[in-house]
């Protein structure tokens, strides 16, 4: 039986986010997936490639995994009531709903992380308790129907792990192999734990406009949830 499986692709999309897992998706051959968003115009991700939608959220039809990845367009599709009403009605049928890097907050402005344990890139952790979540820093974490990857390049190992649940573990390796997924990174630069200090500051400098909107968007949905009669 297929597994329909969409990714919402939308404007300054962080495209490793996407092609990552969707690479490892599209190696089953059980799996039929779909770049999804408001129109089939071609649009750039946030370092400049063009991507062309395939399905319209009007024309898509109910998914069984949506995964939404991250990237700097995220800002904008957290407040795109379109794209936020596509999420919580899709909700309502898939049995997986997923996100990879900052696509966690995607999920949680269109209300789906409250109670739920997740994960998203180091940088924007700490925003999830806004949305109800449950911040937890680890590579891939599962609960329930929510899955969710850590930042970009985890995109792979969240694809994997779910091929692994749906397919066996036989199919997941045998994807792992084909792509010669075997990190082993020339630094040990790859979190801020183990990344120099003045590495991380450069990063957090580099990305301060970025998440201070973020962080206005954060707060204005936890002082949402705390209005008098909020669900």
């Amino acid at each position: 039986m297929t597994m329909e499986i969409g990714f919402v692709v939308f404007p300054r999309v962080q495209q490793l986010d996407l092609t990552g897992p969707y690479e490892v998706f599209a190696s089953w051959r059980e799996a039929r997936v779909r770049l999804v968003w408001k129109s089939l115009e071609p649009l750039r991700s946030s370092t400049g490639l063009t991507l062309t939608p395939t399905t319209t959220f009007a024309d898509c039809p109910q998914l069984d995994m949506i995964c939404v990845p991250g990237g700097v367009g995220v800002n904008a599709l957290m407040r795109d009531e379109a794209a936020l009403a596509f999420l919580s009605a899709q909700a309502k049928g898939a049995r997986f709903m997923t996100s990879v890097c900052t696509g966690a907050l995607a999920l949680g402005a269109a209300g789906l992380l409250r109670g739920k344990r997740v994960t998203t890139h180091w940088a924007s952790l700490d925003l999830l308790a806004a949305f109800g979540a449950v911040p937890v820093k680890a590579r891939v974490v599962r609960d329930g129907a929510v899955v969710t990857g850590a930042g970009v390049t985890a995109g792979i190992d969240f694809a994997l792990t779910l091929i692994a649940e749906l397919a066996g573990r036989d199919v997941a390796e045998i994807i792992q192999l084909n792509m010669e997924y075997a990190p082993e990174p020339p630094f040990a630069a790859g979190s801020p734990e183990t990344a120099r200090p003045e590495i991380v500051a450069r990063v957090r400098a580099m990305s301060a406009d970025s998440r201070a909107e973020r962080e206005r968007l954060a707060d204005a949905a936890r002082r949402e949830s705390e209005r008098p009669g909020a669900s």
